[in-house]
This record gives structure tokens, sequence and C-alpha cells, in this order.
């Protein structure tokens, strides 16, 4: 039977199976389903950067609204000890799992600008977090801002954290680089002891009898994982770091396309929205059957069997690929 044992950034996993962040992960309850029904390792949902600037003003408004009206009373003033920041509640999610739970907990941060993301970044590590993974999450809709001043953003918050923390830092970025292998590689060189393949862009909609712009979350489907997979093939050739795949991992088979793509861990989060956290066992035992049949004796030996380091000229291979496709379609 196979090993599924594996290794990400650092901490040992008993298989490459991880809940990545979601509604699942935010309550202690719900994470300890997905410990129950055998996620290697979670990521507890983001702390977002506006989260906390949005309640950092509410209060210094309040505190400043107080000052100006001397007739207030010593009861106006917000419980400071009780007062929740926006990431007090998060860090007490964080302290909990971190009691309850036997498996790594990834802490996430989700923000744009380095700011005070070393601040919260290490109030993380020092509430017991496993790992961070921070959500880079940057529309770059100024077009008078280059590619190159949008890749610099990403690299200076990389930095920053990674010079706040000592645990180790995951970075999850989208797709939409001029040359995400060697965005890739800077992120490596920035401090990021893993990349995350691809967080994903929620697009809004227009409701057309109200005519405004609506939010309209879709889960993913298992072809959005084609993309993926073709990164981690490019990437794990060239990168000494780490390598997640998330965005289209919905049952065993995707599981294995990305092992042997390069990914070191399969995230899965849509899949367990449709079908519960039992959902994890069903993939991690249809993923070791499919290992053991096939003669694989760990998921080291399968890793990246697939991926561009086997390939003798990878841009050919890609080429061919895309013209055999484009010829044969229909056919």
């Amino acid at each position: 039977m196979t090993d599924l044992s594996t290794s990400y950034m650092g901490l040992d996993l008993t298989h490459p199976v991880v809940a990545s962040a979601s509604p699942l992960t935010g309550s202690l309850d719900t994470l300890a389903e997905l410990e129950a029904a055998g996620a290697a390792a979670v990521v507890l949902p983001s702390l977002f950067e506006e989260q906390v600037e949005h309640s950092e003003m509410v209060l210094d408004g309040t505190l400043v609204l107080g000052h100006e009206f001397g007739e207030a009373t010593d009861g106006y003033f917000p419980a400071l000890d009780d007062y929740n920041t926006g990431a007090e509640e998060y860090i007490d999610l964080l302290v909990a799992a971190k009691r309850e739970l036997t498996i790594p907990v990834i802490a996430s941060l989700n923000g744009t600008s380095p700011g005070g993301w070393s601040h919260y970044a290490t109030a993380l590590q020092d509430e017991g977090a496993d790992a961070i993974e921070l959500n880079v999450y940057h529309v770059a809709a100024d077009v008078d801002l280059t590619g190159a001043e949008v890749e610099d953003r990403y690299l200076r918050l990389v930095e920053s954290v990674r010079e706040a923390v000592q645990i180790p830092l995951a970075v999850k970025v989208g797709p939409f680089f001029s040359s995400p292998g060697n965005m890739a590689r800077r992120l490596e060189a920035a401090g990021a002891d893993a990349l995350v393949l691809f967080n994903r862009f929620y697009q809004p909609d227009i409701d057309l009898d109200r005519l405004t712009v609506t939010p309209d979350l879709v889960l993913s489907t298992p072809a959005e994982l084609r993309l993926v997979l073709r990164w981690l093939a490019i990437l794990e050739a060239h990168l000494a770091i780490d390598l997640a795949a998330t965005t289209g991992i919905h049952d065993s088979a995707g599981a294995a396309k990305a092992l042997l793509c390069g990914a070191d861990v399969v995230m899965m989060t849509s899949a367990l929205l449709l079908y519960g956290p039992a959902h994890i066992g069903t993939v991690v035992d249809g993923l070791r059957g499919w290992l053991t049949e096939r003669g694989y004796a760990s998921v080291d030996q399968a890793r990246g069997s697939v991926s561009h380091r086997t390939v003798v000229d990878p841009s050919a291979f890609e080429r061919a690929n895309y013209m055999h496709a484009l010829v044969n379609y229909g056919s």
C-alpha cells in the first residue's frame, strides 16, 4: 500500500490533502469535523486588511467623538479589553484551533499593502500558528500602474512579512502575471517557503433589474484545475520551495494529477462545501488506491513524474500539445 505521508513547508503531514480557507475552517466545530474526516492540515479563513482597517477606523472615530463631546458619560467609551478590533476574534479562533486540533493549523492573511501586516503576522506566530498563508488578492484596476509596479507591491508585502516571522510562509497568488515563472522565482527570493496556485478572482455580475453590480460567488469546477496543472508542471523543475495546488481539486483524480505535476499538497474548498467534510476521506482513499494500483510506493515517488523536468524540450512540448488540441478538436 502506498505511503501517503508527505511534508509541506517542513510540516509533517499524514497525506497531501489539506482543507483550504473557507467557511468550513471558520469555526471550531467544523474544524473538528474536518480533522475527524481526515484532513492533513487546515488553513483558516483570511484575516482581511480591510476588515482590520474598518474596525480600527470605527474605534478611532468613537474615541474622537467622545473626546469632542465633553458631556459624554464615562460609560460612553467602549470597553477596550473586550472590543473586537477585527483581529482579536481571529486570534481567538486560532488559539482555540491549536488547543483542540492535533493537525497543523495555517493562518491566512489577505492584504494588498505592507502596512501593519508584519504586526499581525507576528501576533499569529506568537499565538501558535504553524505557518502563515499570505493571500495576495490585488486587482490592478489603475491603468497608470505598470506591471513592474504591481509585481514590486507583491514582493514588498512578502518581504515585510518574511522579516517579521520565523514560521513557514506560503504565498497564494493568481496566474495573471506576464511571466508567472519569473514572478514565482522572485517570490521565492523574497522569502516564500511555498506557493499556492492559484487564488480565484471572484467576478462581479450585473443585476439588470436594479442596474447594480452584484457579488456572485461561484464555486470552482474540475475544469479549472488545468491551468494549475500547467504551472505546477513548469515550476516544479525550477523552484526549490514547495508547491500547493488549489482551485479545481474535487476528487482523487484531480489530486493525483496535481501530485504527478509536482504539487506537494492539494487544497480543497469548493468540493468540501458541496459534499461536506467527509469527502476528504473519499479523496484520500481514492488517491491511495490509484497510486497503489500503479505501483507507487510513496507520494514522493509519484510527485513530479509528468512535470517539465521529465521533458527534454518543455517549450516544444507545450507547442505540440497546443497544436494537437486544436487540430484534433471534434475529430
